[in-house]
């Protein structure tokens, strides 16, 4: 076989392999199908993840999951009734910055398909009814701004009223809502003296704090519950690890403000996985209920 005839063979096998890799192209998986666990690499289709509640199959990582989510994940199948739902955040500094306040609300309005970062309500547990809120992280952090804390307040006081308990599953990495100022801050000692109205009232409060858990929330109504349930592996505190480093000028142990750590540091009561927490809550509406009739 001559040069040139080794030359067109390999020519033609280059081709070959060419259009044999544009066929793989062509059938590839889609997008959006799979989602790779951010603790341990580990690869799952989508549905199922969801069915295990978004928490990893291999190292039982915790996702972040939206309100809506959370709801279906404690309550009982349709018993939920949102109230306050109209409340709407408005822009009492006319925050000007690389985006606009107003701006931003309406982007992550529009992302979420929520009003504000925080859904209130009325709802069962194995037929117990209580008052229920949760905070999304989707919606600027889960910040707490006016509307966030007056929807906090209010469902305290609807606790009150109703003579229910009161939970709140807490998940904001942003704290105080800084775009409304001292507006922000002050939601955080509204909260804090409704919960006292509702301790006098011989209520029970069980805080609920996922990942993450920072900030003006947590000085606030997220640290203030009869009952201080974590998630796994959950980030817990005010300012973060690599802030307070930089103020103490000390190296901080690896596992600091986990919810591991704060439960050997007596911040939380127990470490509960997600698909147990249901469990755990009815056991403990329960307790509350006998101890009530006492």
């Amino acid at each position: 076989m001559t040069a040139i005839d080794n030359n067109q063979n390999t020519d033609e096998i280059k081709k070959n392999a060419d259009s044999l890799k544009i066929g793989i192209r062509k059938k590839s998986v889609p997008a959006g199908l799979w989602t790779k666990c951010p603790s341990c690499d580990h690869v799952m289709f989508n549905k199922i993840l969801r069915e295990n509640l978004s928490v990893c199959l291999k190292c039982k990582y915790h996702f972040i999951v939206s309100a809506t989510e959370r709801i279906h994940q404690v309550l009982d199948p349709k018993t939920f009734k949102e109230i306050d739902s109209d409340l709407k955040s408005l822009d009492p500094l006319k925050f000007e910055g690389t985006k606009s306040y107003l701006d931003k609300l309406k982007q992550d309005q529009k992302k979420t398909g929520l009003k504000e970062a925080c859904i209130t309500g009325e709802g069962k547990i194995e037929n117990y009814r209580v008052a229920f809120g949760v905070t999304d992280s989707r919606f600027i952090m889960g910040s707490m701004g006016s509307v966030v804390g007056e929807k906090i307040t209010r469902l305290t006081e609807y606790a009150i009223e109703k003579k229910i308990p009161l939970i709140i599953v807490s998940g904001s990495g942003g704290g105080a809502r800084m775009y409304e100022g001292v507006l922000s801050l002050m939601q955080m000692a509204k909260t804090a003296a409704a919960l006292s109205r509702l301790h006098k009232a011989n209520l029970i409060f069980i805080s609920i704090l996922t990942n993450p858990t920072m900030g003006g929330v947590m000085a606030s109504f997220a640290s203030l519950g009869d009952i201080m349930i974590a998630e796994p592996r959950a980030l817990l505190g005010f300012a973060g690890p690599r802030v307070i480093e930089q103020t103490i000028r000390q190296k901080l142990p690896p596992d600091f403000q986990t919810s591991e750590f704060m439960l050997d540091h007596g911040f939380v009561d127990m470490v509960v996985e997600r698909s147990l927490l249901k469990e755990k809550l009815h056991l403990l509406l329960q307790f509350a209920s006998k101890k009530e009739r006492v």
